[in-house]
Parts: structure tokens; sequence; C-alpha cells
């Protein structure tokens, strides 16, 4: 829905509130016009049920919103006498409703200074799970998410297994679309394989579905840093089509709303306004090759020759050992015809230890040759471009402007589309935009290319082109947990203890502030401890 559809949809939420509580603000010594009023009416509701005026802030939170609008129910029928497990039922069952009975039918009174605390241990368990739950939603929603990293695509700088506190303030928190989902997950419910937002996915009725009226327009609240080239970035995958994040087969019969796409982790290698290309698998921006910060290890693959090929299961296990101690992670394949190895994602300092390896005769890069054509972004019979040989394309911003043609409209067609909200079609030579003939357009967002550093095992903006900003949602600034073999079993976890407790970004070795953390948390403990002795002595 759009903003003003919202509008009338929350003012006849509104007229309902107050057609089914207005007696029971009089009874509470207030007046009848005061249950009509939007927001107003939820602040003298507060007052009414002795609650904190912040809940109306949290009733107005998507998602939080979703908890704490049935707390009210059920607070506002323990204010006049209902405070029975059975009264609690009727309130979230009824949706609400069972405040009409209780308003016409019922005969209650107005309890002043009703006891606020649960009368059962199992009460203020529940009362103190639903706020957890609440303020760690709103910490996840608006502040920092944690992440984990669940590919090779930007080795060496992040790795397989490590754990990331993401923050959303650094680009400004993007607001949730989707209003009607689980708490603290993200597309799908952990053990139960469901999805965990309700939204109709199938492709073409996304924009005719009345559930998926129920999504809020986009909008960010200010963050105090742009994103700028080179930044790790998590961003939602834009061409995401799959039904969960845990199988990867894309299908365009599925939608999903924004804020629901699978997390993806990369590089921003490319800015709004850029001109990138991509040379021998080398980024240049504007001309000049893109400077990487200190930090960063490109890798690729590479073919690997020996003097005296390896002809035991031996020799081979120990070179694949050999591979592992020199930080070439992903491993390597044995061609058995020709005897020489191929590795997947080498760092030159990787490289340069294995060249001087005695049996090594000959170490040739696996990189695209120009004008090869890969089955990749645009997918165009115009663009002979591969992974390793790209472009140049330019790269839209928010206010620049593109001249249009038949020619390059495959670049930026599904911008205008799908992140613009346009219909575009070409006929013989010409372009049309909303069917009106079209020889430029303006773009009204920022755009970003994102890549990993594992050129070649890495799904990024070579094979789905442009990021909008509307599809970014953090910066990950803080490793606080990093375990080698995740995904191999918890009996092959190992932790990588000068990793935990290090930030993401900056310039030479990592340092490590786990012992000064623990040694933190000792000291505000003890002293704690200290300070309750001396105060009961006292």
């Amino acid at each position: 829905m759009t903003w003003t559809q919202w509008f009338i949809f929350i003012i006849i939420l509104q007229i309902i509130h107050g057609l089914g509580t207005w007696k029971l603000y009089i009874k509470a010594g207030r007046k009848a016009w005061e249950a009509f009023v939007p927001i107003y009416n939820a602040v003298v509701l507060m007052k009414i049920i002795s609650r904190p005026w912040w809940w109306v802030v949290l009733m107005f939170l998507p998602i939080v919103n979703l908890i704490m609008i049935p707390a009210a129910w059920v607070e506002t029928a323990r204010t006049f006498g209902k405070d029975t497990k059975l009264d609690a039922l009727l309130c979230i069952l009824t949706l609400g409703f069972y405040l009409y009975y209780l308003n016409y039918v019922a005969d209650v009174n107005y309890i002043e200074n009703r006891q606020l605390k649960p009368k059962t241990s199992a009460g203020e368990w529940i009362t103190s799970i639903l706020f957890a739950i609440v303020a760690a939603t709103i910490v996840h929603t608006y502040f920092f998410q944690p992440f984990v990293i669940p590919s090779s695509s930007l080795e060496k700088s992040l790795l397989v297994g490590d754990f990331l506190i993401v923050s959303k303030l650094h680009y400004g928190p993007r607001t949730p679309m989707t209003t009607v989902g689980a708490p603290m997950v993200h597309d799908t419910i952990p053990v139960l394989k469901k999805k965990s937002y309700l939204f109709n996915d199938n492709f073409e009725e996304r924009n005719t579905s009345w559930l998926n009226k129920l999504q809020l327009p986009y909008l960010r609240l200010p963050g105090f840093e742009d994103i700028e080239r080179n930044d790790i970035v998590v961003f939602n995958q834009p061409a995401d089509t799959l039904l969960d994040m845990n199988n990867f087969n894309p299908d365009r019969n599925y939608y999903k709303p924004i804020d629901k796409k699978t997390n993806l982790v990369k590089r921003c290698v490319g800015a709004p306004g850029d001109t990138l290309e991509i040379r021998n698998g080398y980024v240049f921006i504007n001309g000049i090759q893109n400077k990487l910060p200190p930090r960063t290890q490109l890798q690729f693959s590479y073919q690997i020759s020996l003097k005296k090929p390896h002809t035991t299961q031996g020799e081979q296990f120990r070179f694949f050992d050999l591979l592992k101690k020199i930080g070439i992670s992903d491993g390597a394949r044995l061609n058995p015809n020709t005897g020489e190895y191929t590795v997947f994602a080498a760092t030159n300092e990787a490289i340069a230890q294995l060249k001087i390896q005695p049996n090594v005769k000959e170490i040739v890069p696996i990189k695209r040759t120009p004008g090869v054509k890969d089955d990749i972004f645009p997918r165009d019979a115009n663009y002979n471009w591969n992974i390793d040989n790209f472009g140049p394309v330019w790269i839209p911003k928010a206010g620049g402007s593109i001249n249009l043609n038949v020619d390059n409209i495959a670049l930026y067609k599904r911008a205008i589309s799908e992140y613009e909200g346009h219909k575009v079609v070409t006929r013989g030579n010409q372009v049309f935009i909303d069917d009106k003939p079209a020889t430029g357009y303006t773009f009204g967002q920022d755009y970003y290319w994102m890549m990993g550093d594992n050129r070649h095992n890495s799904i990024d903006s070579r094979f789905w082109g442009f990021v909008p900003f509307d599809h970014t949602f953090g910066k990950p600034v803080f490793i606080w947990m990093s375990i080698d073999g995740i995904n191999d079993g918890l009996k092959n976890w190992s932790f990588r203890w000068n990793r935990i407790f290090t930030t993401v970004s900056g310039n030479g070795e990592r340092t490590s502030y786990f012992i000064p953390f623990i040694v933190l948390i000792f000291g505000i403990t003890f002293f704690n401890k200290w300070r309750k002795k001396k105060k009961a002595k006292s």
C-alpha cells in the first residue's frame, strides 16, 4: 500500500478502536471523544491501563506491534476486572473485539490502582520473555544485526564461520516493509523450515494479492555515513527468487519483498556515477585500477603443472596439506589424465610460496579471454562480456541521467523496471517507458556494484547487475566469534582465537580485544559485588 492508503487504513482502525472502547474510556474518567483521536487515544489508553507512554511508540513499530497491540488488549481487559487466562485468550483470538463485549454487554468497573505484577510465576516468565523479544527485535531491526559468513566469496577479509555484528546505523536503519512476520528471523523459521512472513510469493499475483497490500512503502532513517567504494556491505540480493534462503534453486515463479530477500555480504567496488570496467579480473574505475584496502587479498584460479606428476594417493594428500598450510582453503582438483592440479582460490602470496616448491614446474592463471561471452549480466547478444573482462558500464546515481537506445537498454532495463517501478519495452528501434517513447531516463536512487574478493567463486553484480540503495541494510563492523569448519559438524569446529573480537576494517594485522573484554567483564562483576557488600554493611 502507499502512504495514503496506509493513512486511511489507520484512520479506519482508530474508528474501530473508538467504537469498541468509548464507554470504557468514560468509566475510567475520560471523555468519549478521546477514544477516537489517532495517537492521542493510545496515549490516554496507556494512562488508563497504567502503562508507560513509550508503549505507544512500540505499538506503531512494525513486527514489534504484533506483540504490543495484543498486550494492550489484554491489559485493557485486566484494567476492567477481566484478568483470567480465558479473558486474555479471548482478547487475542478475537483480535481485540472482545473489548466490544466489555464495552457494550458486560457490567465492568474500572480498577484504578490495580496490581500490575503478574499473579503467577508463569505470568512473570511470559511477560519477561515477551519484553525480551521486543527489546531484541528493536535492536535487531534498527541498530545491530548478527550475521554469519556462509561462503568464501570474501576470503581472506572475511572467512566462512565469521560471526559478524552488522551496524544498521552507518547507512541509516531501514524500517521493515513486511509488516506481518516472526521477529528476529529472516525469510525462514529455523527448524520448521517454513516461511517466516505473510506474503503471496506468486510472481504473477504479487501486485494484486490483498495479502501483499500489507507491505509498507520503503522508508529509511538518516545514517551518518555514505556507502563508499571498497566498503564491505550487507544487502538483500536483488535477483533473489528463492522460496527460502536454504535452497538455492532460482525460479522466476516466486517473488519476495525487498527486506526478505537473501542476505549477502560483498565488497562495494563501484559507487554511484562511476564507470566500471573489469580487465583480466581487476576492477578499473573511471579508467584507473581500483586500489583495495590493506587487508584485502584477491583470489583467482590457477593451473599447476608438476615436474614429476604425483602417482600415489600419499603424494596427493601431502600436496593437499601443503595447499592448506599456505592458505589455499578451497582445496584443489587433480586431473588424472595430465597430472595437473587446479586450485580455485589462491592469493598472490600463496602462489609465490607454491612457485618455490621444488616439484612445481609452472603455475598459469585461469582467466577468461576478452570477447568470450559468459552467461552473466546483462545477458544480451550485444555484450560479449565474461567474469574476467567486463564493461565498461556506468553505475546509475540518484538524479543522474542516461541516454537510452535499443543497444544499451539491456544494461538499465532491470533497474528502471524492477527497482524503480516502470514498464519498459522495446519496439523496433524505439524504447518505451510506461508506454511513452523514451530517449533517456533520470534515476531515482543510487546504485552500487558489489563483488567478492574471491573472484572465481562469487555470485555477485557480474551475474545480476546493480544493487539499489534500498536493498542495502548494513555495514559489518565487528567479528565477535570465528569458527573454522563451521559447516563440517560440531566435532570439527576449531575457534580462530586471533579473529575473535576483532574489527572488520582497519590497517595492518588484526588486533583481538577478547582478553580486554573478559578483564572488563570480571572487573565490572567484582566491582558490583564489592559495592553490594559495602552497601549491606552500611
